[in-house]
């Protein structure tokens, strides 16, 4: 459990969400029985109904960890969508691209491998979602070249912003993690504020921030 809802009423809308099948639901066994990080339930059914909903087609993920939500993302969006994600570890990169060519998704889903910050400076066009689930600490440092490969009404998305609650109290905090925590909550307040986005936290999986882009950045 994630510190963010209370148990009883995580468990009750994770029951509520379908179970998943085929190899998605092999990816999260394995993801559970190897504590692997991925999506939790609620946030891939989140992923989901927002790409569904927006007619999302073009994708960029900043984390791809073994492919688990690459995979989520652009079965959502279904025929001739484009999922570009980046992973910087090796054994994950390799993972992930098994896990992909297993599904069949090779023409869909494209890994670079690297670090974000230097890969997505070289990345090109505009994506109508960016999905922003790497090293909290440097949410920061990933949002202007997001942003910039962001169209306009595009929605920007990003994963573990409420970190067991931490961000939201100090009664939570964990000394070690002051670094972290103080970092997430300057970018939280930077994304709530900016008049290029408009943005709402939800406390669900462990914190999301939705934005949607509104208008270029200067």
């Amino acid at each position: 459990m994630s510190n963010i809802a209370h148990d009883y009423i995580e468990e009750y809308i994770r029951s509520l969400i379908p179970e998943s099948i085929g190899y998605i639901k092999t990816l999260e066994e394995y993801a559970k029985e190897n504590n692997v990080p991925i999506i939790h339930p609620e946030v891939a059914q989140f992923l989901r109904v927002l790409i569904k909903s927006h007619n999302v087609k073009r994708i960029l993920e900043v984390g791809t960890a073994i492919g688990y939500s690459a995979l989520v993302m652009a079965l959502a969006a279904g025929d001739g969508c484009e999922v570009v994600s980046i992973e910087k570890n090796d054994s994950m990169y390799e993972l992930a691209t098994k896990n992909i060519k297993i599904m069949n998704m090779e023409k869909n889903i494209k890994i670079l491998k690297g670090d974000a910050l230097e890969v997505l400076k070289d990345i090109e066009g505009e994506y109508d979602l960016v999905f922003l689930d790497a090293a909290k600490g440097h949410y920061e440092k990933f949002l202007p070249y997001c942003l910039k490969h962001l169209k306009i009404n595009g929605l920007l998305i990003c994963d573990n912003v409420l970190f067991r609650g931490m961000i939201a109290t100090n009664k939570l905090l964990i000394r070690r993690k002051i670094t972290i925590v103080k970092r997430m909550r300057k970018y939280l307040s930077n994304i709530s504020n900016m008049p290029e986005l408009e943005t709402v936290v939800l406390p669900i999986g462990d914190g999301i921030a939705l934005s949607c882009k509104v208008k270029e950045v200067l």
